[in-house]
């Protein structure tokens, strides 16, 4: 990541919609800089903002109040003629791809080339140099109506960077895309940034998305960025209840209230739930305290993940002893790990931040998200992120090898 001044830099960024219903404030006081070389992720659900900044950005909209500052230029109040030089350095990448139906592949890629005055060989070379990037020079001369989705993306990708923009926005790439084509299309994206050194902002409503692809992110919700740093650290150890919201609907990791209350049916121990991460030694001093304490555990629920290539997530265990000494246990293991008592069920205790219906003896989706989700697209599924496991004693060793990096006998 570079060192030199931001690619972005806003400064009491707002925007303001008249609507039939008065004003609406789309986004609210954003101030935040997104680093030169960085991938830089937005994240909200639909309404939160986030589209709308990112057309701030690249003078697509006009501030009310505030700054925007792309390479180091300050664009807001310049005229159209001025905004047009800008924008030469911005590529736009969109969800529903935006192809010309009546120009080939090429003639896509070429459009914006075009429009700059390249010289048709020069055009032609950039062109072929673009599809090859990407994966479709064999599909030069189709049409868009015979290419995929994921091929469709690329296309729009390659239109993207066209003109050798050192910024690209990519709006919702890959919510309309399946999970399997969502990793090509984000692979695609991370070697634009490590080969070509162009700075992308991801904007999306998907953690996945963010998670595996970018360095930093800002969680945006009514407008506002409540929380932003780099992604494990916000992940990690969300500060803000939309944050809490998108880890836990994302990750899966911790039962639901209903789920909370079958497991309580099934195993009449203390149900906890203990956070795995990289740093701290989480998993090494679960296994360290189960064999130290005169307590016997058994894993019921759970998922571990990557963020930012570093692992996360939790377990959920059945503790069985004594009072004493499942207290002691607890005490012992929360100095180097969040360990969060959901009791048992003659005394039971919830969860602030689950994902879910509430235990009501409903038969409702565990995972169903709160609410403020929206379209349900599909995103970026890793396999340990999908493993939200609801496992009786004794199913769960191998996988808990992988993670303690040792067995014990459950």
């Amino acid at each position: 990541m570079s060192s030199s001044a931001p690619a972005v830099r806003l400064r009491g960024v707002t925007k303001v919609f008249d609507t039939a219903r008065g004003p609406l404030r789309a986004v609210d006081d954003v101030t935040l800089d997104i680093a030169a070389g960085e991938i830089f992720g937005i994240i909200g659900y639909s309404g939160a903002g986030k589209s709308t900044l990112v057309r701030l950005v690249n003078a697509l909209e006009e501030v009310t109040s505030g700054d925007v500052v792309v390479g180091g230029r300050t664009i807001s109040g310049l005229r159209e003629s001025q905004l047009r030089e800008v924008r030469a350095g911005i590529g736009m990448n969109f969800q529903h791809f935006n192809l010309l139906s009546s120009r080939t592949v090429a003639g896509n890629v070429a459009y914006p080339l075009e429009v700059a005055g390249w010289p048709r060989a020069r055009r032609a070379a950039r062109v072929a140099e673009l599809l090859e990037f990407v994966g479709l020079t064999d599909k030069a001369r189709q049409y868009p109506s015979q290419l995929s989705g994921g091929q469709k993306q690329r296309v729009g990708i390659a239109r993207a960077l066209a003109t050798n923009p050192q910024i690209l926005l990519a709006d919702e790439a890959t919510s309309a895309l399946d999970p399997e084509t969502t990793q090509d299309v984000l692979d695609l994206l991370k070697r634009v940034n490590a080969e070509l050194g162009v700075t992308i902002v991801v904007i999306t409503h998907e953690m996945e998305v963010v998670k595996y692809t970018c360095d930093r992110v800002a969680v945006m919700e009514a407008g506002k960025v409540v929380e932003h740093g780099d992604v494990y650290s916000v992940f990690a150890d969300p500060q803000h209840p939309a944050t809490r919201r998108f880890v836990a609907s994302s990750l899966r990791d911790r039962p639901s209230p209903a789920a909370l209350e079958r497991l309580r049916r099934r195993h009449p121990g203390r149900i906890v739930t203990v956070g795995v991460r990289e740093d701290g030694g989480s998993s090494g001093e679960l296994t360290r305290a189960l064999r130290e304490h005169p307590v016997e555990g058994s894993v019921v629920y759970g998922g571990i993940t990557e963020i930012a290539e570093r692992p996360y997530g939790s377990l959920t265990l059945e503790l069985t002893g004594s009072e004493e000494e499942i207290a002691a246990f607890i005490a012992d293991l929360s100095r180097s790990t969040s360990v969060l008592d959901l009791g048992t069920a003659e005394a039971p205790r919830q969860d602030p931040d689950a994902v879910g219906p509430r235990a009501s003896g409903t038969s409702a989706d565990d995972g169903a998200a709160r609410d403020g989700a929206d379209d349900g697209a599909s995103g970026v599924r890793d396999a340990a992120a999908n493993e939200a496991l609801l496992l009786g004693k004794g199913g769960f060793g191998a996988a808990l090898a992988a993670v303690f990096g040792r067995r014990r006998k459950w």
